[in-house]
Formats: C-alpha cells, structure tokens, sequence
C-alpha cells in the first residue's frame, strides 16, 4: 500500500537543527539506541541522536512484540537474565499501558516433548525469581474443556498457562525518541554517522543526511548503539586519531528471527508457546485483532546487509510447527504477511542460536573520550540497559546524575487525567477508552480503539483539525489518506514522530499496512 501524493508532503530531515557541540552522541534509532538518549536526557545532558534509516526500522520493530522474562532461557541456566526480565515486566506495563498489555500464555502439553515435571518446575522458578504484584501466577489448563484448548487438536488435552506481556515494539522506541526530545534530546532520522575520530577529551563526528550534506559535531562521548551494525561501526565508522579502526569486531553473533502472519486462528486474546520438534519453542499471538502471528526462527546469518528477509523455508518451518498443534492445518499460501529481523546475540560460544545467551554487554573504553559499545539486549530489559548506559556515562563524564526512569512513564502513559488515579495497567486502559468514546462519540468504536492504543492520554493532540480547533466530529481530521488513516493522524506523526515516508507510517508508527495488504488479498481472491 501507498499513500497518496498528499500524504508524501513530508518535511525533510533537515528540518530538525543539529548542534555543533553535545555531551552524548548516539548512533542508532532501535530500541537501545532511543532507550539511551531518553535516560540520558531526562538526566540533564546534551545528547543527539542519529538513525540512518527510520526509528526501529530493523531488528527493533522485527521482534515477537512480548515484554517476557524469557521462559525458555531456564532450560540454560540463564537465571540472571530472567531474573532481570522479570523485574521489568510490570515496570514497563505500568509506564505505557496504551503499547503494552499484559498476555496469559497457553503451554499444550505434547507427549514425547519436555516432561511435565520439567514444566511446572520451570513454571515455579517463573513464579518466584521476581516479584509479581499483579500479574497472575501459572496454572494447569484443562483443553478438553478450557476454551483455550478448543483451537488445538483434540490430542492436547492438558496444558499449562503463566503470564508474560506484550508490546507495539516500533512504537515504543518512537516514544523513547520522543520522550527524549520534549527532554532537550535532538532526534535525526536519515542521518548517519559517516565518521568519528577520537581524541583525548572528544569525539569530532560527521553527520551525513538525506540531502547528503554533512554535518560536524563535537561529542564528549559517544555510544554505539548500531545493534547488528555495532561491528560494522566499530571496524569502519569511528576511528582514532591517527586515523586506526578501533575494533575489528568478531563479538556478535547474528541470528535471523523471522515471523509470519496469517488469518486469525482463535477467537480470545491469549497466546500458545508451542513445543517445536526440534526443541525450540514458537509463539502464536492474537494480533491487530483479524490475525495470528507465528514466530520464531533462528538462522545464523554472517552480516546483516541483505539478510532481513523470512525465506520460503522459514516459512514452511513455522507452519509445520504450529499446524502440529492446531485443529485446521496451517498451509505457506495462507501467509498475510512475513518479516524477519537480525539479532545481535553476545557470542557466548553455546552451540546452537537457540542457546546463545539473550543477555546483554555494555563496553565501555574511557581510556581517551568515552565509548560505549552496546552489545546484544532484548526488548524487555532495554530500560535497565539504559539506565545501566546512563550511570556508567555519567561517571565517566564526571557527572553526578542518577537514574529516573524506574517510576516514569513513556509519552501517553499517564491516564489519569481521563480516569483518576491509576489502578492496575491492563484495567486502567479499558477505563480509559470508556472515557474517550464518552467524551468523543463521534469516533468510530474501530478507530477509536486504534487511536487509544497508538497514543494514550495524547490522543487530543491527535484529535485536531487543520485549523488548530479540537476535532468535533469525524469529518474535523480531514481527508482520508488511507484506509483508518486521518490527515490529522498523519499530520501528528509527521511534526512530532519523525514519519516521512508510507512505510513509516503504515508499518512502524501503525500497522494499518498490514490490513490494507489483507483487504487487497481478499479482493484478488
């Protein structure tokens, strides 16, 4: 799907000034990048930001969308990282309930797989490595008469079921962008850091835009937050000052995760974590409401240019996998949709992708002007990584400036001016679009729903008309640029998300994409 000329009317990069001096530069827009610079902002220091491509535009927007502890990591030994996935859960759940929501997983117990003893160990240490004030703890499911068993082949007759979350991953790293911003941070997407050289007390960077012109600037540090770039960064971009690479890389190991979509395989919004033949594990989540998502892979892939890509294999892989488990069988051609994204995994030397560690590497050489390499991270912990970054920058700075993003809330978060004061994550939300269809019964149910999920408590700013007045009936957010998609939508997202172009909008900032490409599909068949 595309937009209409209207829609590409989109205001260059350049629009964005960019300092010639700053505290902290840094490169990359995924979820670590943009988790960086709003800690770092919100701590008071300088920072720019610089993405070559769009926010999230790769691994960060590629994920299995869950905020989890990582149940699966157990088998390992990986206490630690689940542990400190864990703690994080309800920590991130509470500070965006419009982008995250907490999701009950279903576990079908199949013969010849992991033993039952295994599972409900498991499922107790899962319980009781962190602590959980809301979130319910795991139960025994009873599929022949659960609701939940009723998509699954009459086989699977027990299961086991915990709690975990989920989260619109692409939008969240654009509100860690924006929350970064309205703290001083400047954000530049389509601008690539070309260049670094390090000195003894900073680093003398050239920003290359979308207009190929170049930009200089001063950094005290810097931090490479380039995800399955970080190697390329290190060996090719920044350098010393006789010119000397820093690092020849050889510390990332990239795995391709790949996902597919197809029509909706149940009626409820819970999600399976299904026993593959081969050991692993595969998701199927309840997704944008007409569908199921069904991840994920993992293909070790040598770099990351050019290997974003689900392959038919991968394809065929994940629907042999989940059509085991449910009653209709699941065929390549019923695919909506498929996307992949590359992991940077911390090369532990584990033998197989599936047991490399999750966990994550900040480096940091404060031997000249500060460089901190972010090394491997999931979603799920990417704000205590953040907040790790920031102290250890700070010290290194000789700034004594301490962590604040614990018990705050992202962009949107804060509902209670629409529902009062805060109750529980996943109730709160309902409260709330109770409370913006009363106060705009104009809207309709669909787009209301859409408009409450994408943007929380800041859905008014959303709500505007072209003149500035508060849109007072459908017809107020002008035309129609694309199917669920205003001009007053678009317009938002344009001056204040950094959206410049149709796969900004319809696949990252929304997914109204992804319904667009369904309804062309049904209209072929």
């Amino acid at each position: 799907m595309d937009l209409p000329e209207f829609a590409r009317g989109m205001p260059p990069d350049g629009s964005v000034t960019v300092p010639t001096e700053c505290d902290v530069l840094v490169v990359g827009g995924g979820i670590n990048g943009a988790g960086i610079a709003r800690d770092l902002a919100g701590r008071g220091l300088r920072v720019v930001l610089c993405e070559r491509d769009d926010l999230a535009a790769h691994t960060s927007s590629a994920s299995t969308k869950l905020i989890h502890g990582g149940l699966r990591y157990l088998e390992y030994g990986a206490i630690g990282l689940v542990r400190k996935a864990l703690q994080e859960r309800e920590v991130l759940l509470r500070s965006a309930p419009h982008i995250m929501r907490p999701l009950r997983f279903v576990m079908p117990h199949a013969a010849g797989m992991r033993p039952a003893w295994m599972i409900r160990l498991g499922l107790f240490a899962y319980d009781h490595l962190a602590r959980r004030e809301w979130l319910p703890g795991s139960g025994v499911v009873d599929l022949a008469h659960d609701p939940l068993g009723a998509p699954l082949d009459s086989r699977y007759r027990r299961g086991f079921a915990y709690s975990d979350g989920w989260v619109d991953d692409a939008r969240l790293v654009a509100l860690c962008a924006v929350d970064a911003a309205e703290r001083g941070a400047t954000v530049r997407t389509r601008t690539a850091c070309v260049r670094a050289v390090r000195g003894a007390a900073s680093w003398t960077a050239t920003l290359r835009g979308a207009d190929a012109a170049d930009h200089r600037l001063v950094a005290r540090a810097l931090v490479n937050a380039a995800g399955p770039w970080a190697q390329q960064v290190l060996g090719t971009v920044l350098c010393a000052a006789d010119g000397r690479p820093l690092h020849d890389g050889g510390r990332l190991r990239l795995v391709r995760g790949s996902h597919i979509v197809v029509p909706r395989l149940f009626d409820h919004d819970a999600a399976y974590l299904l026993q593959a033949d081969d050991g692993r594990v595969v998701f199927a989540i309840a997704y944008e409401g007409d569908f199921t998502l069904i991840g994920t892979t993992e293909v070790e892939v040598a770099e990351p240019d050019g290997a974003e890509r689900c392959s038919d294999a991968e394809v065929t892989y994940l629907c042999a996998q989940a059509g085991r488990y449910f009653r209709v069988p699941l065929r390549p051609e019923q695919v909506v949709w498929r996307y992949a994204g590359v992991r940077p995994l911390l090369d532990d030397g584990a033998g197989t992708a599936t047991s490399a560690t999750r966990d994550y590497r900040l480096d940091l050489d404060a031997a000249a002007a500060p460089l901190l390499t972010v090394l491997g991270g999931k979603i799920t912990t990417f704000r205590r990584l953040a907040e790790e970054a920031g102290d250890r920058l700070c010290a290194a700075l000789g700034e004594r400036r301490g962590g604040w993003t614990r018990s705050a809330v992202l962009p949107g978060g804060d509902l209670s001016g629409w529902i009062g004061p805060p109750q529980r994550p996943d109730v709160d939300f309902d409260r709330f679009v109770v409370a913006v269809r009363s106060r705009h019964p104009w809207l309709p149910p669909a787009l209301a729903l859409r408009l409450c999920r994408a943007y929380g408590s800041r859905i008014d700013r959303v709500l505007v008309a072209a003149d500035g007045r508060p849109a007072a009936a459908l017809a107020d957010l002008g035309a129609e640029v694309a199917p669920g998609l205003h001009a007053a939508e678009l317009r938002y997202l344009q001056t204040v998300e950094w959206a410049r172009c149709a796969d900004d909008v319809l696949w990252r900032r929304s997914k109204l994409g992804l319904h667009g490409l369904a309804a062309a599909r049904a209209a072929r068949a």
